[in-house]
């Protein structure tokens, strides 16, 4: 570029400044933040606020009846000692690690079986079959289950007898009660992993199969090698979902079971609720709140930073 061509670009540059009418740029900050507002205005309310309060409230010692009163870190220091909470917490993690192997092995063997060139309109009942319990509410499927399940006129039950197999009180005996949760929260919450992994198989390039395919590979050589890296960063997400998820589990307990029996199915935000609604300790209520936030902030870095040794990244 020559001098004078340079001179004119720098010209037209401080011509199309000059021409721009003072005060657009703060016209157009203030739109942006307009935009935004909704959102912002939202997250403070329902978030960022009951978080600030929550941390505020493990402070004090409040039963809703009478004025708080400061506590300092007492709060803090009880839930080191506090036998029922670690066993809620103990639940809470055998519930979401089966709960995130069970999604994830099963969300992906069915995306498989409909990925593979089945009938279309099959496979479209199929995907419609497996999403549709998730669409239903938490109280309904809890009732539908404690009916199918129960030992007396369950139909469950009926089949279990028929090939001479006594059903166990899948829901008043302690070892049975917790598997029991595990498997009707598969049931109800299997769809929606399983659209994800189904997104996620898509989107692996048929060129790349189809390449390995003529390189003499073999179906599981190209699945092990080819399809499972692809989907990794698929699975990683449908991981951590599933966890954030799984761990928060409340209602099904609640309607089923109320934490029985002898506390074999209390969840951790069960437990949370128990100590605040029910016995009003609302400052203690709000540490273990924090306490499961934070365990599920540190299970989530976790992951994040496990992921860097198995998730493929393009």
């Amino acid at each position: 570029m020559t001098l004078a061509t340079g001179a004119v670009v720098s010209d037209r540059r401080d011509s199309g400044r000059a021409r721009r009418p003072a005060g657009t740029g703060r016209a157009e900050t203030l739109a942006g933040w307009l935009f935004l507002s909704p959102s912002l205005l939202l997250f403070t309310l329902f978030i960022l606020g009951p978080f600030v309060a929550g941390l505020a409230m493990s402070l004090f010692s409040y039963d809703l009846l009478t004025p708080p009163r400061f506590a300092g870190l007492d709060n803090f220091g009880r839930l080191i000692h506090d036998g029922l909470l670690l066993h809620s917490l103990r639940n809470t993690f055998v519930f979401a690690l089966a709960s995130v192997v069970t999604h994830l092995a099963g969300g992906l063997l069915l995306a498989i079986a409909v990925n593979r060139g089945i009938n279309k309109v099959l496979s479209y009942f199929v995907r419609t079959a497996v999403f549709f319990p998730f669409l239903i509410s938490w109280a309904a499927v809890a009732l539908l289950w404690k009916y199918v399940l129960d030992p007396t006129f369950g139909i469950f039950g009926y089949y279990l007898r028929l090939v001479s197999i006594d059903p166990p009180d899948w829901f008043t005996d302690p070892a049975w009660a917790l598997p029991s949760i595990i498997g009707i929260d598969f049931w109800h919450t299997i769809g929606y992993t399983f659209l994800i992994m189904l997104a996620g198989l898509q989107t692996v390039p048929s060129q790349m199969v189809e390449a390995a395919r003529r390189d003499g590979a073999n179906r599981f050589q190209t699945f092990f090698h080819i399809t499972l890296p692809l989907m990794s960063p698929t699975m990683f997400f449908a991981s951590v979902i599933t966890f954030i998820g799984a761990f928060q589990i409340f209602d099904p307990i609640q309607i089923i079971t109320r934490g029985g029996p002898d506390d074999a199915t209390i969840s951790a935000v069960m437990y949370l609720y128990q100590t605040t609604f029910q016995a009003f300790q609302v400052g203690y209520g709000s540490t273990i709140a924090l306490a499961v936030f934070v365990v599920i902030m540190l299970v989530t870095l976790l992951q994040f930073w496990g992921s860097r040794k198995w998730v493929h990244n393009a």
